[in-house]
């Protein structure tokens, strides 16, 4: 059993991920702006489920969560951030605070949670902390820039903080989920039978939460999939958006 703390939960994958976590007998906090949902959970886990109100955007709220959460479960095994923003427009049309809006929520929450989470794990020689990326942060994506910019920002922060961290045995982890039904990811023009169930990434994932992989996705064709972006990112990208067109209609 471990102790799960995860920033974004309440709807979607993250939610799915958080329930599967649950079953399977860890405690886990969620840390979201709202927890209606996820709070329906608490009846059937009301000693293992903390939902706590809290902003990736607000460093006192992620504090202030995180604190709860030792406090209720002791030292946190896992920190998870999975909170999301996504814009569709084409970098040309997105204004300078959009940007600034969305790298906030999913690079420097990522930052903020890390930097809260990290001194407890350096002392206890522990640790690991996950991002969810995206494989447009790898191979890019058309009308997408401030979403993939920031996936991409949160590949180059886990490198560096895995080679920092290692002599204190805290590994980090970046989830790789195929383009999903959630509603973050509702922007985009492509049916839903093109999309991946919530439920079977979000239990995919948890899943594989103790992977020794830096990359860890929720099905081994989606981790070939991955692999294959890596190698060939901006011809994927190309392929991707070019299907895309075609799948919602506008080629």
């Amino acid at each position: 059993m471990a102790n799960i703390l995860i920033v974004g939960a309440d709807q979607g994958i993250g939610y799915y991920l958080a329930e599967r976590l649950l079953e399977s007998g860890n405690t886990v906090t969620v840390l979201d702006i709202r927890i209606d949902t996820i709070g329906g959970l608490k009846e059937k886990y009301q000693r293992t489920l903390l939902p706590v109100i809290a902003d990736a955007r607000d460093l006192s709220g992620i504090e202030d969560g995180v604190l709860q959460a030792i406090q209720h479960f002791g030292e946190i095994d896992i920190a998870i951030h999975n909170a999301c923003m996504c814009t569709f427009e084409s970098g040309q049309d997105t204004d300078y605070e959009v940007y600034q809006d969305v790298m906030d929520v999913n690079y420097f929450g990522a930052l903020r949670l890390t930097k809260t989470v990290l001194p407890s794990m350096r002392k206890a020689k522990k640790g690991r902390i996950i991002y969810t990326s995206s494989g447009v942060g790898v191979t890019g994506f058309s009308s997408i820039s401030p979403y993939a910019a920031s996936k991409g920002a949160i590949e180059s922060l886990a490198k560096c903080l895995q080679i920092e961290n290692d002599e204190y045995g805290i590994t980090f982890h970046l989830f790789h989920p195929p383009l999903t039904d959630t509603d973050s990811a509702s922007g985009f023009l492509i049916p839903k039978e093109f999309k991946a169930k919530a439920k079977a990434v979000g239990y995919g994932l948890a899943d594989h939460i103790w992977s020794k992989r830096f990359v860890i996705c929720h099905s081994a064709i989606q981790a070939a999939q991955i692999k294959f972006s890596y190698r060939h990112p901006l011809f994927t990208g190309k392929m991707l958006a070019r299907a895309a067109k075609r799948a919602g209609g506008t080629e």
